[in-house]
């Protein structure tokens, strides 16, 4: 097994920790330290974290978060096809431009029906 094949990703996985770990460090140096009972307060969805267990919970909140995944999903497929555009060629062009089309009128659907709405 060649190790030097895998320098790359050890740099990658250094370099990504390294400058996680020296940024939180500038953070916490020059960071705002002004904490008051209302920026400590635990926030939970919209309503008070620790309350009656029993209490109704609203269902838009429930939507929305379903909604977020299933886009976010969706446009994660975008990345892998524009990094392999070039290999499929207009066939794989063609079918990505159903899949955005599909993708575009669904989110029309939503929007349209009031699912984004939060009142």
């Amino acid at each position: 097994m060649n190790l030097t094949a895998w320098f790359p990703v050890l740099l990658f996985i250094l370099t990504g920790v390294g400058l996680g770990m020296v940024l939180l460090g500038i953070g916490k140096v020059l960071g705002p330290k002004r904490p008051n009972s209302e920026k400590n307060a635990p926030y939970e969805c919209g309503f008070e974290a620790f309350e009656d267990a029993r209490m109704k919970f609203d269902v838009r909140y429930y939507l929305i978060a379903i909604l977020f995944i299933i886009f976010d999903l969706e446009t994660a497929f975008l990345f892998p096809w524009g990094v392999a555009l070039r290999d499929i060629g207009w066939p794989g062009f063609l079918a990505m431009m159903i899949f955005l089309l599909e993708f575009v009128l669904g989110f029309a659907y939503i929007w349209r029906r009031g699912g984004l709405d939060w009142e």
